[in-house]
């Protein structure tokens, strides 16, 4: 990821760079993610440090913390491209009102992964949602964290989501002395 943010930095793509880095921040649905608008992470010309969302899939409020990073991204991309409190965060360029479309994101994500000379195939909107996932169960193997982070109703979920095996759960256990 940090590739990529240094690239979409390098080339100022303003848009494509707070994209990335809330994708990563909110661990939302593509479909959630995109139908953000601008009120739903800022008020008065700031950008909170956390927001709140129901998801369309499970109407399950989450919250998710927007990183130093992400907040001046957003800055930039709302100043910039003079978005309104009402606007979509990441407006369609072709149709008037609209978010941009799925089909775009996912070849935005597509691309990324390209540009790192990555089989583009393996990577969707998903790798987004997923990776700060990942991340933190891999620091801290916390499984409820993550289930709370992404709104998962059932832990069974979580758990196949993250691909946790037998394997991570004996690592853990010879870890573990009592």
């Amino acid at each position: 990821m940090w590739r990529i943010r240094t690239r979409l930095e390098i080339e100022n793509s303003l848009m494509q760079l707070a994209l990335l880095n809330l994708a990563i921040d909110s661990k939302l649905r593509a479909s959630d993610l995109l139908s953000l608008r601008v009120c739903d992470v800022s008020s008065q010309g700031r950008i909170f440090s956390r927001a709140k969302h129901t998801q369309r899939k499970t109407d399950i409020e989450v919250q998710f913390e927007i990183t130093t990073r992400t907040q001046q991204s957003l800055m930039k991309w709302i100043l910039i491209s003079a978005l309104d409190a009402s606007d979509f965060l990441f407006p369609s360029q072709r149709r008037e009102q609209q978010p941009i479309s799925y089909s775009y994101y996912r070849s935005l994500v597509r691309k990324w992964a390209s540009d790192l000379g990555l089989d583009s195939h393996l990577y969707g909107t998903h790798s987004m949602r997923r990776t700060k996932a990942t991340l933190v169960y891999a620091k801290t193997k916390n499984i409820r964290v993550v289930q709370l982070l992404l709104g998962h109703t059932k832990v069974d979920n979580t758990i196949r989501y993250l691909g946790v095996e037998l394997e991570d759960a004996l690592l853990l256990s010879e870890d573990t002395d009592c």
